[in-house]
């Protein structure tokens, strides 16, 4: 019998300030399907299809990065994925990425290809996805965006991430969190 495969990804919980502030901004507008408050992350490394037999290995990994310290980021300004063309997914990023969210997320693609998974090639992004917007117009879109620009929103401390899995259901993605790793005390 094949080994059984999980979706995972690791990322930073959005906390409940983060959320209020984010779920203010989703406002009735036809083809966007806006991300629910509670599933609301800022994805280090989305990992993908992954053995059943390999995720402990990775837990393992992920608990020994203990060369991060705790660090602060601010959330603000909007943006769209992919920058040309329909946009598709309508994302709240950050004022300053902090350095060592950057550490963080190296750390993170160390540990998973120490564990034999693939490497993610693509430039990292530091985002809160907001809503999906396949079905929306461009116009729409770019009224949104353009509305809210110059958003700002809450401070807020990074002092662990978590592995993730998610399930794909019928009514948008569901997320279970396997395991939290606290940053290194400073």
């Amino acid at each position: 019998m094949p080994d059984a495969t999980r979706r995972l990804f690791v990322a930073i919980d959005a906390p409940p300030a983060v959320s209020e502030s984010l779920a203010a901004l989703a406002t009735p507008i036809p083809g966007f399907k806006w991300t629910r408050p509670e599933t609301l992350h800022l994805t280090l490394r989305f990992i993908g299809e992954t053995h059943s037999g390999d995720v402990d290995a990775l837990a393992v990994g992920l608990r020994a990065i203990r060369d991060v310290a705790p660090f602060v980021l601010t959330i603000g300004g909007v943006g769209v994925f992919p920058l040309r063309g329909a946009a598709q997914v309508v994302w709240v990023g950050l004022e300053l990425a902090h350095p060592r969210l950057h550490q963080l997320r190296q750390r993170v693609d160390d540990t998973i290809l120490a564990a034999g998974l693939a490497p993610d090639m693509r430039s990292f992004h530091p985002h809160f996805t907001l809503a999906r917007c396949a079905g929306a117009t461009p116009g729409a879109v770019r009224d949104f965006v353009h509305t809210h620009a110059g958003f700002q929103g809450p401070t807020f401390v990074v002092d662990r991430c978590h592995l993730f899995e998610s399930r794909l259901l019928p009514g948008g993605a569901e997320h279970a969190i396997l395991e939290t790793f606290s940053l290194a005390a400073g």
